[in-house]
C-alpha cells in the first residue's frame, strides 16, 4: 500500500527514484573524493588525449532531482529561441494562446519525465552551459549513482571514480583544450533548435514518410526515436551532424577511459565489461528507441570502433586530425566508415 508522503511524489520524483544512501555521510565524503580526483584526473588527460588542458573544473557531487533540474534548467536556456518564435506566432494570430502555451507545457512535461528515468543512469556531466545559462566548466557527478554502482557490482571505490572522471575530464579536454568545439557544437545545438518549431504542412510529410518506411520495409520508427519521424529533413540533417560529432567525442572518451584505467587500474577490466552490458540493456530498449535514446547508445559504440580503426590504420596521433577544425570532422557515414574519413582528411 503506497503511504501518504509517496503518492504525493509527482511522476518525475517516482520515474528518477531514490538510493537509500544518497541522504546520508557518504555524499559528503564522496564529494571531497570526487574534488580530489578530479584534480588528480586533470593532470593526466592532457597526455593521454595529446590535447593541452587548462586549468581545472569545478567539480559537484548532486543527486538525482538536482541532475534532471539543472538539466532542465540549462534546456530551457537552449531552446530560448525556438520559444521567443513560438510567442511571435501566438501574437500573430497564426495559433491560439492556449495551444502554445499547452506546447510549452508538454515539451517541459515531456523533458521531465525522459530526464528522470535518465537519472537513474548516469554517472557525471561535463556541462558546458550552466543551468544559469551561462558559459561552464564544471564537471556534476551524480553520488547516488556513483554509490550504487559501487555497491552492487563491488567495484573498488577509488579505481571506480577515478575511472568515471577520466571520461568526464576527457570530455572537458574536448571542449576546452580544443578552441573552436564549444561554439561548433553550441551552434549546432542552437540550430537544432531554431529548426524544431513545427512548419505548415509538417502533417501531411509525417504521414509520406511513414508510408513510406512501411512500403520500403524500414522500421518506422528509427534510432532517431519520434523525433527523427517528425523532423523535418533540415532539423533531421542537423541531428545528424550532432550524432557524428558526439559519437566522435564519446568514442574518444571512452578509448581514453579504457586505456589509461588498463595502465592504472586493477579491476579496468571487469568495470568496462559491466558497464558495457549495463548499455545493452533489453529492459530499456524500447523507451529508447521512442525517445531517440538508442542513438545515444550508439555513440559509444560505432565512436570506439571508429577511434580504434583510424588508430589501426593511421597510428593514434591521426585521431587528432579530426579536431584541426569543422571540415575535418567524420559525418556519419566516415564514423561507420573511418578508412572514408582518412582518404580526405590524411
Amino acid at each position: 500500500m503506497t503511504s501518504s508522503g509517496a503518492g504525493r511524489r509527482g511522476l518525475p520524483e517516482r520515474l528518477a527514484g531514490n538510493y537509500p544512501l544518497a541522504d546520508t555521510y557518504h555524499m559528503a565524503f564522496l564529494a571531497e573524493e570526487m574534488d580530489r580526483v578530479s584534480a588528480e584526473v586533470s593532470e593526466i588527460v592532457p597526455g593521454a588525449t595529446g590535447i593541452d588542458l587548462p586549468g581545472r573544473p569545478v567539480s559537484v557531487v548532486i543527486g538525482r532531482r538536482e541532475w534532471v533540474e539543472r538539466n532542465v534548467a540549462t534546456f530551457g536556456h537552449m531552446i530560448e529561441p525556438a520559444r521567443r518564435k513560438l510567442e511571435e506566432r501566438i501574437a500573430s494570430g497564426s495559433r491560439s494562446q492556449s495551444a502554445g502555451v499547452l506546447a510549452e507545457r508538454l515539451m517541459a512535461a515531456e523533458t521531465r519525465a525522459v530526464l528522470s528515468v535518465l537519472a537513474r543512469r548516469v554517472l557525471g556531466q561535463y556541462e558546458l552551459v550552466l543551468p544559469t545559462g551561462e558559459k561552464g566548466d564544471v564537471v556534476a557527478y551524480v553520488g547516488p549513482n556513483i554509490l550504487q554502482m559501487e555497491r552492487a557490482h563491488q567495484f573498488r571505490p577509488s579505481e571506480f571514480r577515478f575511472w568515471v572522471a577520466l571520461h568526464e575530464l576527457t570530455h572537458r579536454a574536448q571542449f576546452q583544450g580544443i578552441p573552436w568545439m564549444r561554439d561548433y557544437f553550441l551552434g549546432l545545438v542552437e540550430e537544432l533548435v531554431e529548426s524544431s518549431t513545427p512548419e505548415p504542412g509538417s502533417f501531411g510529410r509525417v504521414v509520406d514518410e511513414v508510408m513510406s518506411r512501411r512500403s520500403a520495409g524500414r522500421p518506422l520508427i528509427d534510432e532517431r526515436g519520434l523525433m527523427g519521424l517528425f523532423g523535418s529533413p533540415t532539423q533531421n540533417a542537423v541531428v545528424d551532424k550532432v550524432q557524428a560529432l558526439m559519437s566522435l567525442l564519446e568514442g574518444h572518451g571512452h578509448v581514453v577511459m579504457d586505456r589509461v584505467g588498463r595502465e592504472k587500474l586493477k579491476s579496468q577490466g571487469r568495470m568496462s565489461r559491466v558497464l558495457k552490458t549495463r548499455r545493452q540493456d533489453r529492459r530499456t530498449a524500447a523507451f529508447f528507441r521512442l525517445t531517440g535514446l538508442e542513438m545515444k547508445m550508439k555513440q559509444y559504440k560505432q565512436g570506439e570502433r571508429f577511434i580504434l580503426e583510424v588508430e589501426r590504420l593511421a597510428g593514434w596521433d591521426t585521431v587528432r586530425l579530426a579536431y584541426r577544425g569543422a571540415s575535418s570532422l567524420p559525418d556519419l557515414s566516415e564514423i561507420r566508415n573511418p578508412a572514408s574519413w582518412l582518404r580526405r582528411v590524411g
